[in-house]
């Protein structure tokens, strides 16, 4: 789903994902090739077939990219991306999956499964994206907030006992 999800965002950027702005569409404009917030080596599951993939993976700025090489440009092109923002959950899957070191990221459509190197590995990557879903999907219930007290308040008519009060 998030590899569909990726060409959903691409194709609906220009009607094709060719298009030299579609990159940039997709990727929220986050410079994903330098400062992330995390970064290293995962096992991701295929979408379509089930297999297994060792992938690079760039978390930053509220989106998780990930590619085949770990030297990431200004020039890569992300496999797939997923907005973090949109994920409900994340926690180990060593149950499911019968895998050391195995965990999922769940959002409303999927579940995605990835296994780490490590245990230590592992928390990291659960801690991180943690972090960012409780911080991006925060940045969006508060733009949905309205906020009552900041609306223009009408015209109050002062009553008649106030009025006489004034001009005495």
């Amino acid at each position: 789903m998030a590899a569909s999800l990726w060409r959903a965002v691409m194709d609906s950027v220009s009607g094709s994902s060719s298009s030299p702005s579609a990159p940039d569409a997709a990727t929220g404009g986050v410079e994903f090739w330098h400062g992330a917030e995390r970064a290293g080596w995962l096992n991701k599951q295929g979408e379509y077939i089930k297999t297994w993939r060792r992938r690079w993976f760039v978390l930053k700025q509220g989106r998780l990219f990930w590619f085949k090489d770990p030297a990431v440009t200004r020039a890569s092109v992300p496999r797939g991306v997923i907005p973090v923002a949109s994920c409900l959950t994340v926690k180990g899957a060593e149950d499911v999956l019968n895998r050391q070191f195995a965990f999922e990221l769940s959002t409303p459509a999927e579940t995605m499964y990835f296994i780490a190197d490590s245990e230590k590995e592992k928390e990291e990557w659960i801690n991180s994206i943690g972090r960012s879903i409780v911080q991006h999907s925060r940045s969006i219930a508060d733009a949905e907030v309205v906020d009552y007290d900041s609306r223009p308040k009408a015209a109050t008519q002062p009553k008649d006992s106030e009025e006489s009060e004034q001009e005495a």
